[in-house]
């Protein structure tokens, strides 16, 4: 099991979470910080959303709104599509988690709560993304909307190949 967190924030650790004790200190520590980010900003943090949360930070790979809802459902939170979407709405809405567009699919983000453009690093035969902190790609994609007059109101870079787990295995 590997999560890459590339922040200093107060919440999160610079770490490869290889075992549960790591990963349950992890969990704990951004729900906590998540769970007073909300109080802060009087933001409802909800038991359907905070389970959300919780379950992309456990997640080892990225997860479709539906697996989301299916872990929901076996939990009691219910069985109906509007309740997974909600909550990652405004996870998403609130910088605790991204959509990876191209696997249809949700991570929890690596750099809550700073300003940042996300870009995804996705191995195309373990499933596994990485959220890369990118900058220059960011701002030429900013500069070519400014001169053509665009708005930009979502702005994400995913790049696909082989992470390094499965370069070292010989895949």
């Amino acid at each position: 099991m590997l999560l890459h967190i590339n922040t200093t924030s107060d919440w999160q650790m610079t770490a490869r979470l290889s075992n549960g004790d790591q990963r349950s200190e992890y969990v704990s520590a951004a729900i906590l910080a998540a769970q007073e980010y909300c109080r802060d900003n009087r933001l409802q943090f909800t038991d359907t959303r905070r389970r959300v949360l919780e379950i992309l930070l456990e997640a080892e790979l990225p997860l479709g709104a539906y697996a989301i809802l299916s872990q929901l459902n076996d939990e009691g939170f219910g069985s109906q599509p509007p309740v997974a979407y909600r909550a990652l709405d405004f996870l998403e809405s609130n910088g605790f988690v991204h959509k990876v567009d191209r696997l249809a699919a949700y991570v929890a983000c690596a750099n809550p709560h700073q300003p940042h453009s996300p870009s995804f690093l996705i191995c195309r035969n373990c499933g596994s993304v990485q959220e890369a902190r990118i900058t220059s790609p960011h701002r030429a994609v900013r500069a070519a909307a400014r001169a053509g007059g665009f708005r930009i109101e979502r702005e994400s870079i995913e790049a696909v190949g082989i992470c390094a787990s499965c370069s070292s295995s010989g895949h």
